[in-house]
């Protein structure tokens, strides 16, 4: 699994926001061509990448009569944020932890500490990868491909442990919102699936945002500064007056658990035309809607103050909660449940205070609940994970598939 793992983290495939292509980038072939190999290796029937780069491949039931048991999914994407460099990360593994902080960076300068990372106090005695603090790790996402990969050749090694057909699926563009855009859940041909694309180990993730973007583009009027009296309508200002009214909203700064927020994360622009786009965030679909007309009561607002400015506004829905769908097929949760207390956790339903795949799948009809990595501190330099924490991730997925085999008989 670490072999796996590290060779993974060691191939750049940051995804790019604001690219007219799909991948966002060429890099992120790499990566995925080289997991077409890795299925058909481990045995995988139909390994193939498609048009759109994703990669899929079948490992076959290895039971007599298994026309009951449903085909269970497991889904990684391999991009990297594009917040921080994923390029030549040289991963440094910690071992036996004795508590303390962490020192990375080329003068010691990044410090992983148990003040700010309370979870390292729960992995005194394991072994911690992290990066050597120039970028990123990259545990989020290509852990979940090593942990999915290791998994499989698990059972191809152990062949007296029973299972169903499993569907292994790995995407681009997850990182930018775009992870399943062209996913195809019908060809794919799971009933169930599971991303391990989560953190903190033992955490099953059965909740997400509902999420909207909106873009506000304002164009003023752009006149030299020297004559500009009575003419010149700069959008640089109207846009900061914007993001001043926005500071008294919720934010992710000063919020946490279930709290929503409204987020101005992008501006760009000049005098003449600027634009802001904003994340709308809330696990209520009412509370969404309820940021959704701020925002529009704000528009209206400035349209009315700077009526020789053009501003517009459009706000698109990204994904909604998953949890009204897999309300509708609990035994999905509660058997990943089941299965990670078999490996020796207490597992925890938690919430996801963004967004993944598998609330896109969930939309698109494929119940899709989130499984830790064991992961934290995700798209940062200060990013680490436990190699004990990634078995837990193995061990969870061999038990979920068991399960999945022996009560559906």
């Amino acid at each position: 699994m670490i072999k796996r793992f590290l060779k993974y983290v060691r191939i750049d495939t940051q995804s790019k926001e604001d690219v007219d292509q799909y991948p966002s980038t060429e890099k992120q072939k790499k990566l995925l061509h080289l997991l077409v190999e890795e299925l058909k290796n481990l045995g995988c029937n139909h390994a193939d990448i498609d048009e759109h780069s994703y990669v899929t491949g079948t490992y076959p039931s290895n039971l007599e009569h298994d026309s009951n048991i449903p085909s269970i999914g497991l889904i990684a994407h391999v991009d990297t944020s594009p917040d921080v460099s994923g390029k030549d990360v040289k991963p440094i593994i910690h071992e036996n932890y004795q508590g303390g902080a962490i020192k990375i960076g080329q003068n010691n300068e990044i410090s992983i500490s148990p003040e700010d990372n309370p979870e390292l106090e729960n992995f005194i005695g394991n072994d911690i990868i992290t990066s050597d603090g120039t970028t990123l790790l990259g545990a989020d996402n290509k852990a979940g491909i090593a942990e999915i990969l290791t998994t499989i050749q698990y059972l191809k090694d152990h062949p007296e442990i029973k299972h169903g057909e499993i569907k292994i699926a790995f995407t681009p563009d997850e990182e930018i919102g775009k992870g399943t855009e062209y996913f195809d859940v019908d060809k794919f041909g799971a009933d169930y699936a599971y991303t391990v694309d989560g953190k903190t180990v033992g955490e099953i993730e059965n909740e997400n945002f509902n999420a909207a973007l909106a873009e506000i583009t304002i164009n003023g009027i752009n006149v030299h500064p020297g004559y500009a009296k009575d003419k010149l309508v700069n959008s640089i200002k109207i846009a900061s007056e914007l993001v001043e009214i926005l500071d008294e909203e919720p934010a992710p700064e000063n919020t946490e658990g279930r709290e929503g927020y409204i987020h101005p994360y992008k501006i760009e622009g000049g005098v003449e035309s600027t634009t802001i786009k904003v994340y709308l965030r809330d696990f209520e679909e009412e509370g969404l809607q309820d940021k959704k007309e701020t925002l529009n009561r704000i528009y209206g607002d400035l349209l009315k103050a700077y009526p020789k400015a053009e501003i517009k506004i459009k706000i698109k829905d990204q994904y909604k909660n998953m949890k009204s769908i897999l309300d509708d097929h609990p035994e999905v949760v509660q058997y990943a449940l089941e299965a990670a207390e078999q490996a020796g956790l207490e597992p925890e339903l938690n919430i996801i205070r963004g967004g993944t795949d598998g609330a896109r799948l969930c939309a698109k009809g494929l119940p899709t609940p989130n499984i830790f990595t064991g992961g934290h501190n995700f798209h940062s330099k200060r990013e680490w994970i436990s190699i004990q924490g990634m078995e837990k991730t193995v061990e969870t997925l061999i038990n979920l598939l068991k399960l999945w085999a022996q009560k559906n008989k």
